[in-house]
């Protein structure tokens, strides 16, 4: 079935483009989420007669987009989990979880749009990229930390590594024993004297 869009769609086409989907998808969710339009001539010549709006949308858009990345420049969320002793969490932080934390400090972006390749399974800080628009791309910083417990638990592990790596370097190293002549194995010509 062959659509036009009325909206940019990640990894199909952009706004006014007329594209080739399955009749599921353009039955079931294109066309009642408005997304987009049967390619019929009729809707072809009204969407031509739309394009420069559509370019004025685009625009605006993309200005919008640009205006937000400014202001997330710099804008860093501390997450607190339950980590084990090597710093390895119980569970994950997920773009879900970055979008609540920008909500929580005013800023509404779409999971969808913070682009965690995997999910954070480990303490440290990291530069997370947040897509805005297909031509906007900004980061912002996650600092995952331990909650006071796994802090603890953590402290103790890196403790007992060190003393355990400080009493192996204080022990003394025996040398190998030297070997005596007569321990020495046989030469292949006294193997053959023996026999």
């Amino acid at each position: 079935m062959e659509v036009i869009l009325l909206e940019n769609i990640d990894k199909l086409g952009n706004r006014g483009q007329v594209v080739k989907v399955a009749d599921g998808y353009g039955r079931n969710f294109l066309l009642p989420k408005k997304m987009a339009v049967a390619a019929t001539t009729q809707n072809k010549k009204w969407v031509d007669q739309q394009r420069v709006r559509f370019l004025k949308i685009e625009a605006k858009e993309k200005a919008d987009a640009a205006d937000l990345s400014t202001l997330l420049e710099g804008v860093s969320v501390t997450m607190i989990r339950k980590a084990g002793d090597k710093g390895n969490l119980f569970g994950s932080v997920t773009s879900m979880d970055v979008a609540e934390k920008l909500l929580a400090q005013g800023y509404h972006i779409d999971r969808r749009k913070i682009t965690l390749a995997t999910p954070i399974k480990v303490v440290g800080e990291y530069n997370v990229p947040v897509k805005l628009h297909r031509d906007v791309i900004t980061t912002i910083k996650v600092h995952v930390e331990p909650d006071e417990e796994s802090k603890a638990k953590i402290q103790a592990a890196a403790e007992a590594h060190a003393r355990d790596s400080a009493r192996s370097a204080a022990a003394p190293k025996e040398a190998p024993p030297a070997e005596t002549p007569e321990a020495a194995e046989p030469t292949a010509e006294a193997q053959e004297d023996k026999y």
